[in-house]
């Protein structure tokens, strides 16, 4: 474009001056929609105290994993829940994980339910593609993305980083995906059977979490409202009712509820989730590469289609690799004896007593 001043001192020629351009005008950027809750929504619980937490509830929703943490945290809010005679608004949900959950999970949630009294147990599952085939979904867009933004910067889209497509720390879309969202539709569904109440349903959400798994959760409140799934139909008051309690005292609360735990502790898991999560530590991810070979097969297969180590500085190739090792110097990977991680924490005289007392009274062993 031509430059100009304010009076044109050059010689006068018969030619036209060339007419100005308009500059391009600067893509307007996307405004970032607000959500916002109903007025009607707590900013802060009216309680902390457990016991009123249960009574203001209509319903009690207890999330349960299968779990440790999560049958301790049952064993709890159920006993509270029964002492005031309201044992009968405890609903127990299980999100089903598909083939990324340890075998026999799911069932063990609904039997730890059923033997702790509570009569309504819910399974909820997201819809489509399973955890593994979500990962390489999100990758495509992510790809996908990446290549239109490299062509209209004048940029060879073949060349452009895809940013990592595995769920990570600080992106768990896996949880959001897969737990949380399942079971907002139950609480939608629970929310119905309660509409002829004529005002917001108040739910209560349990959940097994406790400060002593991470830093993170240390920062989480006992209890507090869960404003993004609450509306002017339902209000949502998440409680942790174990935040505070210690892996010991989770034991001993598992030694006297007599329920069933889950074999993988006494295989040496230090948590039940994913059998392969990228949250776990490398004791608990070998350990399942070397009980479920095909899933770990299987995830390092979607490693090589995403181009990204299933873990930062860990890959799911590296894990066979270890599984494969532990193998070779131990043998094929055998049950230690029933009772080990209890006895761990609480002795092998009080695991001994929960395991007749499991014969006696269910027919189960540890």
């Amino acid at each position: 474009m031509q430059s100009h001043t304010l009076f044109d001192l050059s010689p006068l020629t018969t030619q036209s001056p060339a007419p100005m351009t308009a500059a391009p005008a600067a893509p307007k950027a996307r405004r970032k929609r607000e959500r916002t809750v109903h007025a009607s929504v707590p900013l802060v619980p009216r309680t902390t105290v457990p016991d009123e937490l249960i009574r203001d509830a209509d319903w009690i929703v207890v999330s349960s994993s299968g779990g440790k943490d999560s049958q301790a945290m049952l064993s709890y809010v159920v006993q509270r829940a029964r002492a005031l005679g309201m044992l009968d608004k405890v609903v127990v949900v299980h999100a089903d994980l598909g083939r990324a959950e340890w075998d026999g999970t799911r069932e063990l949630a609904e039997l730890q339910a059923r033997l702790c009294g509570v009569r309504r147990f819910e399974v909820v599952r997201a819809p489509g593609a399973d955890l593994l085939d979500r990962v390489e979904i999100r990758y495509g867009k992510l790809k996908a993305k990446a290549e239109k933004e490299a062509r209209e910067a004048g940029e060879d889209p073949a060349q452009v980083k895809v940013p990592p497509a595995w769920p990570s720390s600080s992106a768990r879309w896996c949880t959001s995906d897969v737990k949380r969202g399942p079971i907002r539709t139950l609480y939608t569904r629970l929310t119905g059977e309660l509409a002829h109440l004529g005002r917001p349903v108040r739910i209560l959400a349990c959940i097994g979490q406790r400060a002593a798994e991470s830093d993170q959760r240390a920062k989480l409140a006992p209890v507090e409202i869960d404003r993004g799934a609450s509306n002017g139909k339902r209000h949502i008051t998440t409680w942790r009712p174990i935040h505070a309690w210690s892996d010991r005292k989770v034991w001993r609360a598992i030694a006297r509820s007599r329920l069933p735990y889950h074999p993988a502790y006494d295989w040496g898991n230090r948590r039940l989730s994913c059998v392969l999560c990228v949250l776990g530590c490398n004791n608990d991810l070998v350990n399942g590469a070397r009980r479920v070979p095909e899933l770990a097969a299987a995830y390092a297969r979607t490693e090589v289609t995403v181009g990204a180590d299933f873990k930062k500085g860990l890959s799911m190739a590296e894990i066979i690799r270890r599984a494969r090792v532990l193998d070779e110097l131990e043998g094929p990977a055998a049950r230690p004896p029933a009772g080990t991680a209890m006895a761990g924490h609480v002795g092998r005289a009080q695991t001994n007593k929960y395991r007749s007392r499991q014969a006696v009274l269910y027919g189960l062993t540890a």
